[in-house]
């Protein structure tokens, strides 16, 4: 397989702690984060095997973020054990 030259030039993520090649896009949570880090073209990323948090360059190939709320399906009740847990 032969890459594209433009291939070459977006960065791999890759996690300065473990190593890992598995990385997610992380929420924005301050105002410098906010308005600061897109003047700077960086994003907050995470990793996705020790989950450690830092700020890459926007063209660095990461996943999208993973929802966190579960989805919940509309008429369907939630069912409960009927065993006895301690």
């Amino acid at each position: 397989m032969s890459e594209s030259p433009a291939g070459s030039l977006v960065p791999a993520y890759r996690c300065p702690d473990c190593g890992s090649t598995v990385g997610f896009r992380s929420r924005r949570r301050t105002v410098a984060e906010r308005f600061l880090l897109p003047i700077l073209l960086l994003r907050p990323v995470r990793c996705g095997e020790c989950f450690r948090r830092d700020y890459r360059l926007i063209f660095t190939q990461v996943h999208e973020r993973w929802s966190q709320t579960p989805k919940m399906m509309p008429g369907r009740e939630k069912t409960t054990s009927k065993r006895n847990v301690a």
